[in-house]
């Protein structure tokens, strides 16, 4: 084949590319338990989303495969060797302070404005775009190209888990839900469960903790929090101190009183787990109030934890448990789901921990369960999704590097990262794109968007990629 202007080929297809785009991005395709089915194992928006990639697939004349509505693919070419691209239509809870609605897909300053428009559903539509140029322009293969779309990434994962029972397993490829140039290592990811102990009678107290409440996600740092107590004694001074501690801390609050019952909210900043310093953790800044107030003996155990050992600590030292490797960096900690309900004998939290390559985790969850244990809490729950890591001379990276220089005209550096990305899947995988260097990264905060500059120059190279990998 002569010379491809990849670029080009894109531009041809712009105004379809942007249309399907807005229109895959009007999709709500969070999580919704509640709606969970044989046919909707996720909820019916994750379906809708997943169906309307399918269904768009086999319109434009691809081999495609609903499997049992846990995940689904986009086959073109033949060939005895599978290559990867591993997306996913599930994103995470929307979270508050939007300039436009979460799911319109407005258009403003060159931008997409959607909640998954860089994590991950507009890198999907790239992705199926470069496949789609590949297919149009008739080009050879000597390998089949699969994309690949999973719908629980943002939760357990269970969309892969199912699908690699079931379908085979590249022989390599990529997952356009990171940053550019090329991510070849990932942190092992934790999600871990730990449980206060109800058991046994406890004192009276000046002030019961009933409930607490914050956070929707592991992987996101909570942007809100709330609180109930019965007050016996001094509501005054409690609520005179809790506006000294936003004031203080230059953070968003407020409460309301019941008679003796008091109720306090915060507000934080949402971010990714794999950086909790980026976001403003609201769990954390309204447990390390509460410590200040005499509370009853489970509630101080609860708050006691988080303030003591959790909270504004991304690093773990608290906890003792901060590992570093030259590899993939510091290992983080973020507290993502806070749950206290006194009459429910309930007192949780949901962690989430990003463990460098070379991490013992067994010598962390032995630490973490001590430390946990002197607070009255056990790990109920410790999953670990183990590090991943690609070789530097393996034939996956090679073609990308010279793919991305050739497309952008920068090196194309190797990069390592705490998030977690379908590229684990694989036996031989790695996040490519889309987000490219300079760019903020705005995946799972609000006003999520995408440049269409960006989504165009991620598309071209896509298309270039697929066509090495698999020619």
């Amino acid at each position: 084949m002569g010379n491809i202007n990849w670029l080009e080929e894109v531009e041809k297809r712009k105004d379809s590319l942007i249309k399907d785009t807005q229109e895959f991005l009007q999709i709500n395709s969070v999580l919704n338990e509640e709606e969970a089915s044989t046919e909707t194992p996720f909820g019916k928006g994750i379906e809708e989303a997943l169906q309307y990639l399918l269904h768009k697939g086999e319109a434009d004349g691809f081999l495609t495969k609903n499997v049992d509505h846990y995940a689904g693919h986009i086959e073109h070419g033949q060939g005895e060797e599978l290559v990867g691209i591993l997306c996913h239509v599930d994103v995470v809870p929307e979270g508050d302070g939007w300039t436009d609605e979460p799911f319109s897909a407005t258009i403003r300053d060159g931008k997409i404005f959607a909640r998954g428009a860089m994590d991950d559903k507009g890198p999907t539509m790239a992705a199926y775009y470069a496949l789609k140029i590949v297919k149009e322009l008739d080009l050879p293969l000597s390998k089949r190209v699969r994309i690949i779309i999973g719908t629980d990434e943002e939760s357990n994962w269970q969309c892969v888990d199912h699908y690699f029972k079931h379908e085979e397993m590249p022989t390599m490829g990529f997952a356009p839900d990171a940053d550019f140039p090329i991510i070849y290592a990932e942190k092992g990811i934790g999600d871990i469960q730990l449980r206060l102990d109800f058991k046994g009678e406890t004192a009276p107290a000046k002030n019961t903790l009933l409930t607490f409440d914050s956070g929707r996600r592991l992987n996101m740092v909570p942007d809100h929090a709330k609180a109930s107590l019965e007050v016996t004694e001094e509501m005054d001074a409690i609520t005179h101190a809790f506006n000294e501690y936003i004031s203080e801390k230059g953070i968003e609050g407020g409460y309301t009183k019941e008679g003796n019952a008091l109720f306090l909210n915060i507000k934080g900043v949402s971010a990714h787990a794999m950086e909790p310093d980026n976001g403003t953790n609201a769990g954390y800044h309204l447990a390390t109030f509460l410590h200040s107030v005499e509370l009853d003996e489970r509630g101080t155990s609860y708050v006691g934890l988080i303030s003591e050992k959790l909270a504004f600590d991304s690093r773990g030292k608290k906890l003792n448990i901060n590992f570093h490797d030259e590899i993939t960096d510091d290992l983080t900690i973020n507290t993502g789901v806070f749950r206290y309900d006194l009459e429910a004998s309930v007192g949780a939290l949901g962690v989430n921990i990003r463990f460098p390559v070379t991490c013992d985790t067994k010598e962390a969850e032995a630490q973490l369960r001590k430390e946990a244990e002197a607070y009255g809490f056990d790990v109920s729950k410790f999953n670990v999704s183990p590090a991943h890591h690609v070789p530097q001379d393996h034939e996956l990276i090679q073609t990308l590097q010279k793919v991305y220089e050739e497309q952008t005209g920068e090196k194309a550096e190797l990069l390592s990262i705490g998030g977690g990305t379908y590229a684990r899947s694989l036996e031989a995988g790695v996040a490519f794109g889309p987000l490219f260097p300079g760019r903020e990264d705005v995946a799972h905060q609000k006003d999520e968007h995408i440049f269409i500059e960006d989504l165009i120059k991620a598309t071209a190279i896509y298309a270039q990629a697929i066509y090495e990998l698999a020619k």
